[in-house]
């Protein structure tokens, strides 16, 4: 049995991306949570109005990689300071959420923020919300390895690509050996 952890940190293609290469994750689906709308569909999310945010749902093995190492990941690969948005993604859709499965989880995401939020390295306001996990929608296929499948499409090239080199280079003890 693996655990679960779910992250939104701006368009899912860069979050599921970046958790697709660590070490100790067996699977990154990327979908939708966080709002009202039952079975929401990528064009409603991207009106803004259903309140679900663009996350990753993160299986993985505990044994292998921490849950606190994914959220070191997840805060080193976006800006955790701005309220819904990042980048040129702009909307609650793109908000920075971390919705916990387990009571621990939560803990440990209060816990890192306020670290954050002290350290001279990052410093600022900590805008991500901290939520319970209600219910997760799958996004459409299309959306799935959508960076693997797309890597010369100009948002790839522009903004997933420099992500995915950024966790290349600080975090490589951390990337899965490729078989």
């Amino acid at each position: 049995m693996h655990d679960i952890a779910v992250f939104g940190g701006g368009c899912f293609w860069c979050t599921e991306a970046v958790f697709k290469m660590l070490n100790g994750v067996v699977a990154v689906t990327p979908g939708y949570a966080g709002g009202s709308t039952q079975q929401p569909t990528y064009e409603q999310v991207c009106s803004g109005r259903t309140g679900h945010a663009e996350v990753i749902c993160i299986e993985y093995d505990s044994a292998l990689v921490s849950y606190r190492t994914l959220m070191t990941v997840f805060f080193a690969t976006h800006d955790p300071t701005t309220l819904n948005r990042q980048g040129n993604d702009v909307g609650t859709q793109y908000r920075s959420i971390i919705l916990y499965t387990t009571p621990e989880q939560k803990r440990e995401a209060e816990a890192f923020i306020q670290e954050i939020e002290h350290s001279t390295a990052r410093g600022g306001h900590v805008v991500t919300e901290i939520a319970p996990l209600d219910t997760f929608y799958e996004a459409e296929n299309y959306h799935k390895d959508y960076f693997a499948r797309n890597p010369s499409q100009a948002y790839c090239d522009l903004v997933i690509s420099p992500k995915v080199e950024k966790v290349q280079k600080e975090f490589a003890t951390l990337l899965a050996r490729k078989q």
